[in-house]
C-alpha cells in the first residue's frame, strides 16, 4: 500500500511539473490567440471581448489556478479555433495514434527480441556483426529523414505504399517502420548487452556441465534473467511512443495527435495543446509504471529493492 501510494504521488508531481511547465511557456510565446480566432484586422472593441470571453485579460497565476481548477473536474476546455471541447478533439485523433504506436511497438518486439538473441548467441562472429551494425544504423537516422527515403523508396520509387494519409490499404506500413525502426534498434542493443551479462555468471556453467546446449543455455536459463532491464527499456519506449509520432505523423499526414499538436500550436489554440500535452504526458508515465511492475514481477530483487 505504501508503494502505491508513492508511485501515485510520483505520478500526480510529474503531471503537475508538465503541465505547469507548458502553461507557462505557452504564456510567453509570442503571438495572440485572439488574432487567429478574429484576424488581425478586427476591431478592438471586439478583440477586447474577446479577450476578455477567453480569460485572457486576467492576471497569468489566476489563469494558471483557473486551469488546474477545470481540470480537477475533468474539464480542459474549449478549442479556441475549432469551438469544440478540447477533450472530445483530441479524443477524435487519439483512435490514429495508438495505431501508429501499436503497430510501432509491435516492430519493435517481432526484430529486437530475436537479433538481440542472436547477436548473443554468436558474438564476435557475422549475425552478431550484421546485428549490430543494423542496430547502429537504426538509431543513427533520425525519424525526420528516415519517413521521407522510405517514401522516395517505396511509395515513388517502388510504387507499394500510399504517400500519406490513412485512408488506402498499407498506409501503415511506412510509418510505423519510421516510428518503429530506432526503437528496435536500441531494444536490440540492451537486449545483447544484457545477454551477455548473464551468460557470464557461474552459475551458467552448472547447467552447462548438466549437458544443455549453448541454445538451451541462452534461451531457458540466461533469456529469463535478461528481460528485467529489457522491460524497462521498453516501458520507456512505450511512453515515447505518443511524443515520438508526432515528427512521424506530420512526415507522413498521419490523422493522430502528433498533426493535431502541431496544427494547435501553429493556430496558438492553447487549450488543445495543453490537453494533447497533458494526454503524452500521462501516456509516458503510465508506461514506466506498468513497466517497473513487468520488471519487478521478473525479477524478485527488485521487488526486494522497491
Amino acid at each position: 500500500m505504501q508503494r502505491l501510494l508513492r508511485s501515485l504521488s510520483d505520478t500526480l508531481i510529474v503531471l503537475f511539473g508538465v503541465t505547469t511547465l507548458v502553461f507557462f511557456l505557452l504564456a510567453l510565446v509570442p503571438g495572440d490567440p485572439v488574432d487567429v480566432v478574429l484576424g488581425e484586422s478586427a476591431r478592438a472593441a471586439d478583440r477586447s471581448a474577446m479577450r476578455a470571453a477567453l480569460g485572457l485579460d486576467r492576471p497569468l497565476l489566476e489563469r494558471w489556478w483557473q486551469f488546474y481548477a477545470d481540470l480537477a473536474r475533468g474539464d480542459l476546455g474549449d478549442s479556441l479555433v475549432r469551438h469544440r471541447p478540447v477533450a472530445d478533439v483530441v479524443l477524435e485523433r487519439l483512435p490514429a495514434t495508438l495505431l501508429l504506436a501499436g503497430a510501432a511497438f509491435a516492430l519493435v518486439v517481432v526484430v529486437a527480441l530475436p537479433l538481440g538473441i542472436v547477436a548473443a548467441r554468436y558474438r564476435g562472429r557475422w549475425p552478431d556483426l550484421i546485428a549490430q551494425g543494423t542496430a547502429l544504423l537504426g538509431m543513427s537516422i533520425p525519424n525526420f529523414w528516415l519517413g521521407p527515403l522510405l517514401v522516395l523508396l517505396f511509395s515513388i520509387g517502388l510504387g507499394w505504399t500510399p504517400v500519406s494519409g490513412n485512408v488506402e490499404p498499407g498506409s501503415l506500413v511506412l510509418p510505423a517502420l519510421t516510428l518503429g525502426l530506432s526503437m528496435a534498434a536500441i531494444t536490440t542493443r540492451m537486449l545483447r548487452s544484457s545477454l551477455l551479462e548473464i551468460l557470464s555468471q557461474p552459475y551458467l556453467l552448472t547447467a552447462r556441465c548438466k549437458g544443455l546446449d549453448d541454445t538451451a543455455v541462452l534461451l531457458r536459463h540466461a533469456l529469463p534473467n535478461a528481460l528485467p532491464p529489457v522491460v524497462t527499456v521498453l516501458g520507456l519506449q512505450l511512453g515515447g511512443l505518443l511524443a515520438g509520432a508526432v515528427i512521424t505523423e506530420v512526415v507522413f499526414a498521419w490523422p493522430g495527435v502528433g498533426t493535431l499538436l502541431i496544427d494547435a500550436i501553429r493556430q496558438r489554440d492553447y487549450p488543445v495543446v495543453q490537453g494533447v500535452v497533458l494526454l503524452i504526458a500521462v501516456g509516458y508515465v503510465l508506461a514506466n509504471r506498468l513497466a517497473d511492475a513487468l520488471a519487478a514481477s521478473a525479477d524478485p530483487r527488485i521487488r526486494e529493492a522497491a
